[in-house]
This record gives structure tokens, sequence and C-alpha cells, in this order.
């Protein structure tokens, strides 16, 4: 889940005498394919997010993280100005590697328009200059960015259909039916492709984990962030589990989602969600403590998150103005090795302002 987009409706100065009224999220609306994997210009904010864990040849483990946000201002739509910022977009990527010990990063920002930046209807087309997602004719995925530490040219290829969240892609994320999403994810995607730091390019191969979401509401007055981890499982299956922290830390809205790998998906209630931390990392730039280790209970089963490394604080106060911990942890079943993910935490540097 993919709720750090809305930090961008606090962007200043755009808006105008008429704001534009948006789509809400309703129950029983089934999700489209192929239309659902563009975008939505209707509805507020919307995010593509792309994770995963690659090789080098060596066997090297590395993480990344890309992610396109595309999220609609108040401007007033009759304004026929083709620099009327009426939606920006704007994308993050970050490389976590044990052998550096912290993320290298990068983070871009742009107005729609002139075919510069956008996102498109229709199908998955994400552009932001010479940063894209591309979902081609045949279902897989070309994703390209060029950071100031490093360039990724991937291709992220389907091994199963998308697993529609929560009640077939309406996503609660709150005690209100109002406070919710249209979420889906596509688990188990085959990665192919280069890496490429300080001039050398070197082939990478693994697997990732790609969730799209778009939503117009904010989330529960009293939410100060969320806990969020999707994990490819060795045997084929999915899981994602998600909790919303309120401003005491306590929880406030938890769902889980396990897919065998033959198909039969398990949706988990709050009540049978648990997060409880095993160990704390202290970032040494906002002095913020992230539970990186972490035991998570969904029904009778235990899960137990460990970092690829400890630091993986990302600070995009640059774009979204929010500080995260994002990064990669191996995932133990009821104690056995059992798949890799990634595990996303907001709100620990300061409360989301949403």
């Amino acid at each position: 889940m993919r709720w750090l987009a809305l930090g961008l409706l606090l962007l200043a100065g755009l808006c105008a005498a008429a704001p534009p009224v948006f789509d809400t999220v309703k129950p029983a609306v089934p999700l489209q394919f192929p239309a659902d994997f563009g975008a939505h210009p209707a509805f507020r904010t919307e995010w593509w997010y792309a994770t995963g864990w690659i090789e080098t040849p060596d066997k090297k483990p590395l993480g990344f993280q890309i992610t396109f946000f595309r999220s609609a201002t108040d401007h007033d739509r009759s304004n026929p100005s083709a620099f009327a910022p009426s939606q920006l977009i704007i994308a993050h990527a970050a490389l976590s590697d044990p052998a550096i010990g912290k993320l290298q990063h990068d983070q871009r920002t742009a107005r729609a328009g002139f075919d510069l930046a956008y996102a498109r209807e229709g199908n998955t087309d994400i552009r932001l200059d010479d940063w894209r997602l591309l979902r081609n004719a045949d279902g897989s995925y070309q994703a390209s960015v060029r950071g100031r530490e490093f360039t990724l040219q991937l291709t992220l290829t389907p091994s199963q259909p998308p697993l529609l969240q929560g009640d077939g892609g309406f996503s609660r994320k709150g005690p209100q039916i109002e406070q919710a999403s249209y979420y889906y994810s596509q688990p188990q995607l085959k990665v192919s492709g280069k890496l490429t730091r300080n001039g050398a390019p070197v082939a990478i191969t693994g697997t990732a984990w790609l969730d799209h979401e778009w939503s117009t509401s904010v989330l529960d007055a009293d939410a100060s962030g969320w806990d969020w981890v999707g994990a490819n499982l060795d045997d084929g299956a999915a899981l994602m589990v998600f909790q919303i922290r309120n401003k005491r830390g306590d929880k406030l809205w938890a769902h889980a989602a396990l897919r065998e790998k033959s198909g039969a998906v398990t949706q988990f209630t709050p009540e049978q969600v648990h997060f409880t931390p095993d160990r704390h990392w202290r970032s040494p730039r906002t002095s913020a403590s992230y539970p990186v280790a972490t035991t998570i209970t969904t029904g009778t089963t235990r899960w137990q998150l460990i970092p690829l490394q400890d630091d993986q604080e990302l600070d995009s106060r640059q774009s979204t103005g929010s500080v995260y911990w994002e990064g990669g942890v191996t995932i133990l079943r009821d104690g056995q090795p059992t798949g890799r993910g990634y595990l996303e935490m907001t709100g620990y540097v300061k409360p989301l302002k949403l």
C-alpha cells in the first residue's frame, strides 16, 4: 500500500477558484483489465510501485525500489494553458547494497505536460524525463531510471495473474468505509536487466513485486503512519500485510492477504493481524527509531522479517515531503526461511500530515 503519495496533497500554490471534484472509491466496483493497468486522473492520487531482490553474476544480493506517483492538484481545470499544473508526476528510485551500508537513491518531480512527464490512461505508461515505466503488449514491464549514483534498466515479467487486494480490489484503510483505495498487486515478477554504477554495467536477475493503487480519500484523523510488507515466497505464494498506526503507535486498522501457489487466497481481518517489533534501529540522520526486525502474525502463522541491512531510510522531503524506511527483508514462516520481500514504514520521524 502506497499512501505516501497523499503527502502530495500538501503542495502549496496549486489551488485556484474552481477546484475539481474527484471520484471516490466505492465497494463492489470490479476492476477492469487492461484499462485499470493505466492511470485514473479522475482520482486524486495514484502510484505504481515496484520493489524486489536482484543478484549480480557473483550472487551478490541487492534490493531495489522504483516508484511513480501521479497526483492531481486543485488547479482550475478550465484553464486551457498547457503550463497549467493540473497533474504532478513524482518518481523515487533506491538501491539497497549491504556493501555500502545505506541506500543510494534519487527523486524527480515535474508537472505533467509536453510529453516530458505523464501517466497515460488505458495501460501502464508513466514517464518523467528519462525515467519510465511501460507495460508491454505481452504483459511484461520495462523500467528505466537514471539516478545520480546508479542506472537501472529492468524487464519485469509476470508469472501469475494480478492479486486483487481487499474485497475484489476495494482495499479498506481505516474504520470508515470511505477510507479506501482501489488496489491490486503483481507478485512473483521475474526480473532481468542491467545495473550500472560508476560507468560499469552488470547483468542482474531476481524477483519483484508491483503494486498499483489509486484513491481520493485520506487516512483517519488519528492515523500517524503505517507498516507494509509485500513478500514473494519461495514456493510461489505471495503475502501482503499492512497496518495503519494511530498517534499512540497502536494498530488503527490492518489487513493481510496470502495467495498460495495454487491460487487460493486467504484474507485476514484487522483482528487477525498483529505487528510485534523484535529489534529497533535508530537513524543517525533523523534520530527516528524503526522496528527493522519484526514479527507479524496472521491468524495462527508467524512471519519474521529480517532486514537486508538496517539503514534503508529514504529522505523524500524534496518530493513527497516524507522520510520513510523502505527496504529488503528476508521472511521466515514459523521459524523456517520462506521468502524475500520489501518492508515500508512511515510516520516514525513525525506523524504524517495528510
